[in-house]
């Protein structure tokens, strides 16, 4: 018989929030958000507790925020800081298991099997170590599976809600009880239920993850082919999925929603260049090549179109990756079409190598331009996009 796993998930409360209590202690206790200003159609990113009981929620434009809340307070985020508090827990979790699978800047699962004291010590113990070192709330979702533990957290989270403060919650789902304690829940609160989904399901009488489990499964593979055989495991409770200590990071892309629709083809390709900068930033600083560029654009009317180019060799290099998102823009370029949303991305991912071929010239120069590039990223993310001027950029200042 195989034994039973113990998996934590863990997940720091309104981090971003939290972050911002700790820099500016007057935030606590009012109602704020970090995100971008709704002139400049920004969206919620984060918003205190206070704020969630007038009913402001992640993701929301920050416009309709303000009429739920009408004395919500905007913060612009300070990313840098977010990313320092996040390596500083995370590295109390790796302290303690080296399995530990981050899935974002606030969240992880542990695999705490093998550790001898129980999941809800351990989850206990953190919890009063990351609240006193640093001032962050955290909650936790502990179960035999990384699947009920994330819903144990959600569940958790929600029977604090309305307070007016950090939820603080553990959650434990005793081994062999996951179905039972799945079985009430409303079925969005699945993972791979999205709204049309949920839709679909609720025509079919199936509103609740114990109806879905009660419902034949050969019927649920013929109306959604392999998610339907997948809901049917995860209704039951059934994942077996270990805890992923690295991950293969397939893509890397930037994008930018503008203020005002832009038609202007210099102004587009301005911003263009920012963000092949932005990506190859990103991928320099892990150390990473590609050999597939992409551009994204997204119309007035909404209507998003995408357009890629593969190279016959890998590459991390600025002037190559703008010129090819360049190209791939002048193709489809409509100057009486204003744009809302552009991005660039790239795929095809591998180490970044030198050649065995290329003479010692030649790698110390690379190497110096790695250098240089590491240090205007560094800039850029303390003190933002505007404080370097490359080549062919102009401050009108």
């Amino acid at each position: 018989m195989a034994v039973s796993r113990e998996i934590l998930h863990f997940d720091l409360d309104a981090f971003f929030c939290a972050v911002e209590e700790n820099r500016d202690p007057s935030l606590h206790g009012k109602a704020f958000a970090v995100g971008g200003r709704p002139e400049e159609r920004g969206v919620v990113a984060s918003c205190s507790y206070a704020a969630r009981k007038a009913g402001v929620r992640s993701a929301m434009p920050m416009g309709r925020a303000l009429i739920l809340c009408p004395n919500l307070l905007i913060i612009p985020g300070h990313h840098y800081l977010y990313r320092e508090a996040s390596r500083q827990v995370m590295k109390i979790i790796h302290d303690l298991t080296p399995l530990v699978e981050q899935i974002s800047i606030d969240e992880a699962f542990l695999d705490v099997t093998d550790l001898t004291d129980s999941g809800e010590q351990i989850a206990r113990r953190l919890q009063t170590k990351i609240l006193q070192e640093f001032n962050l709330p955290c909650s936790f979702g502990i179960a035999s599976n990384k699947l009920v533990a994330k819903i144990a957290t959600d569940v958790g989270k929600s029977k604090a809600q309305g307070k007016g403060e950090p939820p603080n919650a553990i959650q434990v789902v005793p081994p062999g009880e996951e179905s039972t304690f799945l079985a009430p829940l409303p079925i969005e609160s699945l993972w791979g239920v999205g709204p049309k989904t949920a839709l679909v399901l609720s025509d079919m009488g199936i509103r609740t993850i114990g109806d879905l489990s009660r419902f034949p499964e050969a019927t649920l593979i013929d109306k959604f082919g392999k998610l339907g055989y997948e809901l049917a495991l995860r209704s039951r409770g059934i994942d077996d999925r270990p805890v992923v200590v690295e991950h293969t990071i397939k893509s890397i892309s930037q994008e930018v929603t503008f203020i005002k629709d832009v038609k202007e083809r210099q102004s587009l390709l301005d911003t263009l260049h920012n963000l092949s900068d932005q990506v190859v930033s990103r991928l320099q600083k892990k150390h990473l090549e590609c050999t597939t560029i992409k551009l994204k654009l997204r119309w007035s009317d909404f209507s998003t179109i995408s357009r890629q180019v593969t190279l016959l060799h890998p590459t991390d290099q600025p002037d190559i990756i703008f010129e090819q998102v360049r190209r791939l823009f002048l193709l489809v370029w409509n100057s009486s079409v204003p744009v809302r949303l552009i991005g660039v991305g790239v795929s095809g991912l591998s180490p970044h190598q030198l050649s065995l071929w290329e003479s010692a010239t030649e790698k110390q120069r690379k190497e110096r331009e790695h250098r240089l590039n590491n240090a205007l990223r560094d800039l850029r993310e303390r003190y933002g996009d505007q404080i370097i001027l490359t080549g062919g950029e102009k401050n009108e200042d």
